[in-house]
């Protein structure tokens, strides 16, 4: 989910290369162009509506997936704690990067289970709770460590599914913009490479941009 631009783009583009079978999403016409660019018929989804979501579920009611990535994500912001979010902005931040997830996953993570796949989120180092040390673009950090409880909870009840979370690191996309040092295609190898390489013992862990595995959520 969320594979119009960015990572989402390129690791559609990279499972594409290796002749898997893609189901990608977009929400925009630009993303949905973007898709048809690389050969796709792309599912529209907006991850904020649960109208949205049930139509992917239907769209893909009978399918089974080995890997699922959540990657739909929005940044607020920079502003610290010493200002509070708008009503407006924090709507549009936390029903994108929290609520989203909470509505895909009951609608995807069934079809990983029925293949006993991996079901990889892309949150932050940010939304780390124990290891904040600024409070800059605050409402993100909250979202993100929502996001992470989201899916550190969810995945008791999908046991035959393999969830893992990963801080991609800063990446040259419109959110990192053009002085990050990662580019997209080195981040979304190395995203694949992890969550493959993911063992049971894994199920729910945190990786960083490395694959290393960290402390806590």
């Amino acid at each position: 989910m969320g594979a119009s631009r960015g990572l989402g783009l390129e690791l559609a583009r990279q499972y594409l290369a290796a002749r898997d079978e893609v189901f990608a999403t977009a929400h925009s016409d630009a993303g949905v162009q973007a898709l048809q660019g690389l050969g796709l018929a792309p599912l529209r989804l907006d991850v904020r509506d649960a109208a949205s979501v049930q139509q992917l579920g239907e769209r893909l009611k009978g399918e089974k997936i080995d890997i699922a990535w959540q990657v739909a994500g929005v940044m607020c912001s920079r502003r610290d704690a010493r200002h509070a979010p708008s009503l407006q902005e924090f709507d549009r931040v936390m029903h994108t990067n929290v609520l989203g997830a909470m509505q895909t996953i009951p609608v995807v993570a069934p079809l990983v289970e029925a293949t006993q796949g991996r079901f990889g989120f892309l949150t932050s180092i940010m939304g780390q709770v124990g290891s904040a040390s600024a409070s800059n673009a605050w409402l993100y950090r909250t979202s993100k460590a929502a996001l992470n409880m989201a899916v550190a909870s969810a995945r008791h009840s999908y046991p035959r599914a393999l969830f893992a979370l990963f801080h991609p690191g800063w990446v040259k996309t419109d959110m990192g913009g053009e002085k990050a040092p990662l580019g997209v295609r080195d981040s979304a190898t190395r995203l694949r490479v992890t969550l493959q390489s993911a063992g049971a013992a894994d199920n729910g862990a945190f990786f960083d941009e490395e694959g290393a595995r960290l402390g806590s959520w």
